[in-house]
């Protein structure tokens, strides 16, 4: 058995410029200096999709590693203060403490890692979606692991054929179950089609091996407000008894709708984009994912490659900007805005407490 390496994606909104649209150069930088410093690192990358740091690194400490997240804490810390420092909106939002506890999980900031042994090559897709919920990776993650339409080796390779184990967890009751697939495929299809309660945080091999992991964690739940959509990371590996890097990039050909955009609150198109077109600002969306190709090399990471700035999916983003105009012209009304029980955490209970005495029985 060789040494195993752990990469670690962790992000946070810590302040937009301007409003939520992007990340000021100048907190990119502090991360990047922060990172620099770190003695724990084997590599790192500051990526950044719409007002969210992502901190893509690399070490030998496992997943949870109080290290890694304390030095990932600290880092937002300083971005904070950057943040504060330009005045810009929302410095810390998604900082929900002020001392770290051990571990990042629970205290704002999302968190999707995985540890293997690195295969003779070993290429990883790191997406980063702002403006959206963990269960924007629901449809997405199916089709890579499960659709025989979208994944062909699931069909023609031999080492596909015998199909993966999905992990759901039930995000409303902190519960977590596996699925064999395909062969129970549409009881998870009867959870994972709710995707503002039930996530897939991470896809195993049939043998146990990791594929892909997803952050499942969301920020009302944990603060018991609403502070922000959680704007989820999530890995995959590619190639060599896993899917091709097309068949990992291909449901993004199409973008589905989800859960997130102006206010959280709205229902909208998931936009596949370039990092550098990654500043959501048509009523702060629409919602945007950036998909960064990685080839590790002894935990060096190579690259990266930013597959979303291909124009072969220009046509994606044509359709995503016609959904978003027919959206668009629904305003309050769902199914643009989100159904009651998502709204929560907005202006809802204040109406209904103060409309509350006239209500009359039919």
């Amino acid at each position: 058995m060789g040494e195993k390496i752990t990469l670690s994606v962790i992000k946070a909104d810590v302040g937009g410029f301007v409003g939520h649209s992007t990340v000021h150069s100048e907190l990119l930088e502090t991360a990047k200096q922060e990172l620099a410093k770190s003695k724990e690192l084997v590599d790192f990358f500051v990526g950044s999709v719409g007002d969210d740091i992502n901190l893509i690194m690399t070490h030998k400490k496992g997943v949870d590693s109080e290290d890694i997240h304390q030095l990932a804490w600290n880092t937002f810390l300083a971005c904070t203060e950057t943040a504060k420092k330009l005045k810009l909106y929302g410095a810390g939002q998604d900082l929900l403490s002020d001392a770290f506890s051990g571990n990042v999980k629970g205290m704002g900031p999302g968190v999707a890692e995985m540890e293997f042994e690195e295969r003779k090559s070993e290429p990883v897709i790191v997406f980063m979606a702002d403006k959206t919920e963990p269960g924007a990776w629901n449809l997405p993650l199916y089709k890579i692991f499960a659709d025989p339409f979208n994944t062909i080796g699931l069909v023609i390779d031999p080492k596909m054929h015998q199909g993966f184990k999905f992990e759901v967890q039930d995000l409303i009751h902190n519960k977590k179950v596996t699925f064999n697939c395909p062969e129970e495929i549409y009881d998870m299809l009867v959870f994972i089609g709710a995707p503002g309660h039930y996530c897939i945080k991470s896809v195993h091999t049939k043998d146990g091996e990791i594929a892909a992991v997803s952050s499942t964690q969301r920020l009302n739940l944990t603060a018991g407000r609403y502070v922000g959509k959680d704007d989820p990371v999530c890995i995959v590996r590619c190639q060599s008894g896993l899917p091709a890097v097309g068949e990992v990039l291909e449901p993004f050909a199409n973008p589905h709708l989800v859960s997130g955009w102006m206010r959280g609150s709205h229902t909208g198109p998931l936009m596949p984009v370039a990092m550098k077109d990654a500043s959501p600002s048509r009523f702060d969306g629409p919602p945007r994912v950036v998909a960064l190709g990685f080839q590790l090399a002894e935990g060096k990471l190579v690259g990266p490659q930013d597959f979303f700035a291909d124009v072969g999916f220009n046509k994606a983003r044509d359709l995503a900007n016609d959904v978003a105009n027919y959206l668009r012209r629904l305003g309050p009304f769902e199914p643009h805005r989100l159904h009651l029980d998502e709204m929560e955490y907005t202006t809802m209970p204040d109406v209904m407490k103060k409309l509350k005495d006239r209500f009359q029985d039919i």
